[in-house]
C-alpha cells in the first residue's frame, strides 16, 4: 500500500537483486527483512503471476506475517495454511489464494498427500532460513520447488557460523548468491539505533563453588574412564558438547553391528556424563533450586522400573549423597536473580513506561525470575514459554504466546521472562532493556536475543556471566562465531558474485 511503508533505498537495492536472482538475504533484526520480502513478492506478482508461498516457523509467525500481508499487499488475495485448517480447506484455500502463508509441516504433507504443486508458484520466501537444515521441512520444499525454476527468497539475521553451515543452507534452498549488511554497513548505519551491550560478572557463592567441586569431580571421574578406554581425547577435560558429540558416533558403532560389552560400557559412561555436566551447568548458572529439581529427576529415573541405568549409577554413588547434603543446606537462588531485580527496578524507575525482556536457557530459572520480578515496585511480569508440559507445569499455546507479546505491546504487562521461545521472528514490542540471564554458545540464538532492542528507539543489553563457570565460554563461543559469520559470509559471497544474471532476466533488465 504506497505511503505505508519508510522508503529506504537498501531495501529497494535488496528487492531488485531479489527478483533476478534467488538470494539469501541476511540482515540485522528490525532492519526491515520482510519489508524486502513484501517488495519482491509484489514485483513478481505484477510481473511474472502466478502465487507466491511465504514459509514461517511457528503459527505465530505465520499469523503475523498474514497479518502484513494482508495490510500492504493491495489487491491480492492471503490465506494462512496451518494444521488448525482442515486438509480439505487447505486444498481449496491454496487454488483461490495469490499468497499463502504457511508453516513447512503442511506445505510438505499437503505436497506428500497431493493435495497442492508447486508448478504454479513464481517465489517462495523462507523466514528464518538458517533453519533450512538437515531433515527441517524446508529442505524437502526446496528440493521440491527446484525443478520448478521459479525464485526463491531466505531472510535470517543470522545463517550460522561457518563457511560450511552459510554454504549448506544457501544448498538447501537452491540459493546461489548472498546479500548481507551488518549493523556497521554505511547503508543502514543511520536507520540502526544504539545498543549499549555489557557484561556483568556474577561471583559463584561458597555454598554453590562446593557443589560444584563435587560434580567436578564426580564428571572428571567418568572422563578419566572413557580416556583411558580410548574413547575420548585426552588432554584436559572435555565440555559436555563434545561428550555428546562421541557418544553419537559410538551409538552409530552399535546399530546393524555386534554387541560390544567394551562399547556399551562407554556409553554408560558418557550418558553418566552428560547427566552430571548438565547438573554442574544448572548448580554453577542456575543455583542451587535448579540443580535439586534436576536431582529430583534423576532419583525418579534410578527407581522406575525401566530406568536410566546412568541415573540409577549417579543416584547410588557417594558423591550424590554428598550432594544431597550440600543442596539442603545452600541457599536456593543463584546471586544473578537480585542482580535481575536491580537492573528491571533500576529500568523502570529510570525510564518510566519501559519494556523489559529477560532471556533465560531454563524453564525453571524462568519460573523463579518471573516470580522475584513481580516483587519489583512497578514491574508487571509474564512469562512466555514453550508448548511442552512440564512435571509441575503446562506449556503455553501459540495462541497465550502471542497473548503475552500483545499485552507487552499495548503496556498491560512492562516485563516478559521467555524462554527460548521469545529469540525468533515475533513482534516483542522494542524492548528497552533485553537481559541475558545466561549466555548462549550460539551466535544465532545471541544474534537474535540481541535483537530484541534498539528496533524503534537506542536500547541495552546486559549478559550476566557467573565468573569460572561454563557462562565464560559459552560467551566466548558466541562472540568468536559471530565474528566467523561475518567472515564466511563474506568469504562465501565473494565465490558466488561473478555468476552472471539468467539470460531471460537479464532481457528483462534491459
Amino acid at each position: 500500500m504506497p505511503g505505508t511503508i519508510d522508503e529506504r533505498e537498501y531495501q529497494s537495492t535488496l528487492a531488485d537483486t531479489c527478483y533476478f536472482y534467488s538470494t539469501l538475504v541476511v540482515l540485522p533484526t528490525g532492519m526491515g527483512k520482510t519489508v524486502i520480502a513484501l517488495r519482491v513478492m509484489a514485483e513478481v506478482l505484477h510481473r511474472d503471476g502466478g502465487k507466491v508461498l511465504l514459509l514461517a516457523p511457528t503459527k505465530p509467525l505465520v499469523e503475523q506475517h498474514a497479518l502484513f500481508l494482508k495490510d500492504k499487499l493491495v489487491g491480492r488475495s492471503v490465506a494462512v495454511l496451518t494444521g488448525e485448517v482442515k486438509p480439505e480447506e487447505r486444498e481449496v484455500e491454496w487454488q483461490r489464494n495469490e499468497v499463502v502463508v504457511s508453516t513447512p509441516q503442511v506445505v510438505i504433507n499437503d505436497l506428500r498427500k497431493g493435495r497442492i504443486d508447486l508448478s504454479g508458484v513464481r517465489l517462495v520466501v523462507f523466514d528464518e532460513a538458517h533453519r533450512a537444515i538437515g531433515h527441517y521441512a524446508y529442505v524437502p520444499i526446496a528440493q521440491a520447488f527446484r525443478v520448478t525454476g521459479g525464485r526463491v527468497l531466505g531472510i535470517t539475521a543470522s545463517p550460522g557460523g561457518s563457511k560450511a553451515r552459510i554454504k549448506a543452507v544457501c544448498d538447501n534452498l537452491n540459493v546461489r548468491r548472498i546479500e548481507a549488511l551488518s549493523e556497521d554497513a554505511p547503508e543502514i548505519r543511520e536507520h540502526i539505533h544504539e545498543i549499549r551491550f555489557e557484561v556483568i560478572d556474577v561471583d559463584l557463592p561458597e555454598d554453590i563453588a562446593e557443589v560444584s567441586e563435587v560434580l567436578r569431580g564426580m564428571y572428571a571421574g567418568c572422563v578419566t574412564q572413557l580416556s583411558n578406554m580410548g574413547f575420548i581425547r585426552t588432554g584436559g577435560i572435555p565440555n559436555v558438547r563434545y561428550i555428546i558429540e562421541t557418544n553419537k558416533s559410538l551409538r552409530a558403532r552399535t546399530f546393524g553391528g555386534k554387541k560390544n560389552g567394551y562399547v556399551f560400557k562407554a556409553l554408560g559412561l558418557q550418558a553418566m556424563a552428560i547427566k552430571l555436566g548438565h547438573a554442574l551447568e544448572l548448580a554453577e548458572t542456575q543455583g542451587t533450586a535448579a540443580l535439586s529439581s534436576y536431582m529430583d529427576k534423576v532419583r525418579t529415573e534410578a527407581r522406575g522400573k525401566r530406568g536410566s541405568k546412568a541415573s540409577q549409577r549417579i543416584a547410588a554413588s557417594p558423591g550424590f549423597s554428598r550432594l544431597e547434603q550440600l543442596v539442603t543446606g545452600a541457599p536456593e537462588t543463584h546471586p544473578k536473580v537480585p542482580l535481575v531485580k536491580e537492573l528491571v527496578s533500576r529500568q523502570l524507575r529510570e525510564g518510566p513506561g519501559s519494556k523489559v525482556m529477560v532471556f533465560t536457557n531454563y524453564r525453571d530459572s524462568c519460573e523463579t525470575v518471573s516470580r522475584c520480578l513481580s516483587e519489583v515496585d512497578g514491574a508487571r511480569v509474564s512469562k512466555l514459554i514453550g508448548q511442552s508440559p512440564r512435571a509441575h507445569e503446562r506449556g503455553q499455546k501459540q495462541k497465550e504466546q502471542v497473548e503475552v507479546l500483545s499485552r507487552l505491546r499495548s503496556g498491560e504487562i512492562n516485563t516478559v521472562v521467555a524462554t527460548c521461545v521469545g529469540e525468533e521472528g515475533l513482534d516483542v514490542a522494542n524492548p528497552d532493556l533485553v537481559i541475558f540471564y545466561e549466555p548462549v554458545p550460539s551466535e544465532i540464538r545471541s544474534i537474535q536475543r540481541r535483537g530484541r532492542t534498539g528496533r524503534s528507539r537506542p536500547g541495552r543489553g546486559v549478559v550476566l556471566v557467573t565468573k569460572d563457570t561454563s557462562d565464560e565460554p559459552s560467551l566466548a563461543t558466541s562472540l568468536r562465531n559471530e565474528m566467523t559469520m561475518r567472515r564466511s559470509l563474506q568469504k562465501v559471497r565473494e565465490e558466488w558474485a561473478s555468476g552472471p544474471l539468467p539470460k531471460e532476466r537479464a532481457e528483462e533488465m534491459a
